[in-house]
């Protein structure tokens, strides 16, 4: 029989998620906002200034691994604690390298700040294994809609602390960034996640990875987050460097990443409910088509107009098809198997978008604005081939089973 209904301290548990996600989301909102700034005035040479942000993304994408073994042997909540602290450290160092005026110390607070998003990565994955199937997707969209507060919350904290010291430009937003991050631990002493089973403890509980791995049904789970997330790293990065090279205002260029922040959290209000009504598959397949589209206004004009469409149809598109592959994810493995799973899976994406994050800007200064749309197409295709081809196996498995 099919659970239709959530108990509160599930639907407790997911609010709780949203809550630590707004604060987790801060994070990289400020470096990505501040770490380029930081990093011109402490690097030695103009074109190390972007490398405290590209730590980040390493970070993230290295420490996804480490930190499913972590919550595997301690549990979610004490892992989230873990990464609390990593996250204080993070924003605690970062000032300290800018008060010393020392690089590489800053880029070691970045490092950490990718450590601790490793983490906050995870908060989608415990709303959906904590709560039942019927309420599963729902609860991975309640955990993303915290990541629209969390674009807030490092905005006005930025916008609070920058003149605290005038002589230090920086260093105050980032122990800001400590201080929002210590904001988190009492919500994780109120998530109520169940201990780590033995079976779930045990390196060798479930299947073993590589035949996971292999299963059509995680390969293309994967393949549509690593494309809507990469794809959408790859244009939103590109987007305000172009806006400028087209003569566009700066004003102009950062209104259109808080149109494109805005669509890419908003529509989690009712990404579940929709997912729901019409499956994973057709709305993770939406999201791709978005993303699409967004590539085709891209190409058809240069006006702020333009630019503006593209970042709000991609954030759209980002929504529903990260959104729905992480849903397609969770239908891949057992309870005892979710740690290894989830983790590859993290890898492999964040690993794709700290690829993808470094390349655009080498594509958009030797091919062009043009050559950057033109790369989502091919990628886009891919993926809603097999998407279409795994809708196809379902509905056959589906007429196959009722015939039977």
């Amino acid at each position: 029989m099919i659970e239709t209904a959530s108990h509160p301290s599930e639907k407790r548990n997911a609010f709780t998620l949203s809550c630590l996600q707004a604060l987790g989301g801060a994070n990289p909102a400020i470096v990505i906002a501040l770490g380029g700034l930081a990093g011109q005035q402490l690097a030695s040479r103009p074109d190390l200034a972007t490398v405290p942000v590209s730590i980040y993304s390493l970070g993230l994408a290295f420490g996804t691994i480490p930190a499913a073994m972590v919550m595997k042997r301690l549990g979610r909540r004490n892992g989230y604690f873990i990464g609390t602290l990593l996250g204080i450290a993070a924003g605690l160092t970062a000032a300290y390298g800018i008060f010393s005026h020392a690089f590489l110390v800053f880029c070691l607070g970045t490092l950490f700040s990718g450590l601790y998003a490793a983490y906050v990565q995870s908060y989608r994955f415990a709303a959906a294994d904590a709560a039942p199937p019927a309420f599963r997707t729902r609860a991975i969209a309640w955990v993303m809609v915290g990541g629209l507060f969390g674009a807030i919350i490092a905005a006005q904290a930025i916008i609070l602390t920058r003149d605290i010291w005038p002589a230090i430009p920086f260093a105050a937003s980032f122990v800001a960034q400590a201080g929002v991050a210590a904001l988190a631990i009492p919500l994780v002493m109120c998530l109520r996640t169940p201990p780590p089973s033995p079976k779930q403890q045990s390196v060798h509980g479930g299947r073993p990875l590589s035949e996971i791995a292999r299963s059509p049904r995680f390969v293309i789970a994967v393949l549509a987050g690593v494309i809507s997330y990469g794809l959408m790293n790859f244009l939103m990065t590109a987007t305000p460097l172009a806006m400028i090279g087209c003569g566009h205002s700066v004003q102009d260029a950062t209104l259109g990443i808080q149109w494109h922040i805005l669509a890419m959290y908003g529509p989690s209000f009712f990404t579940g409910h929709l997912i729901e009504r019409f499956g994973k598959i057709l709305m993770t397949t939406l999201g791709l088509i978005l993303i699409a589209v967004a590539g085709i206004v891209a190409l058809s004009g240069l006006s702020v107009a333009h630019f503006w469409l593209t970042l709000i149809l991609l954030g759209a598109g980002w929504n529903f098809g990260f959104i729905g592959a992480t849903s397609m994810v969770t239908d891949c493995y057992r309870p005892e198997e979710k740690n290894r799973v989830q983790a590859l899976n993290d890898f492999l994406v964040f690993g794709c978008v700290a690829v993808a994050s470094f390349s655009s800007g080498h594509v958009l200064a030797t091919g062009g604005w043009t050559a950057v749309n033109m790369i989502v197409f091919p990628f886009v295709a891919v993926i809603l081939a097999a998407l279409l081809w795994l809708w196809y196996y379902d509905r056959r498995n589906e007429i196959g089973a009722v015939g039977a």
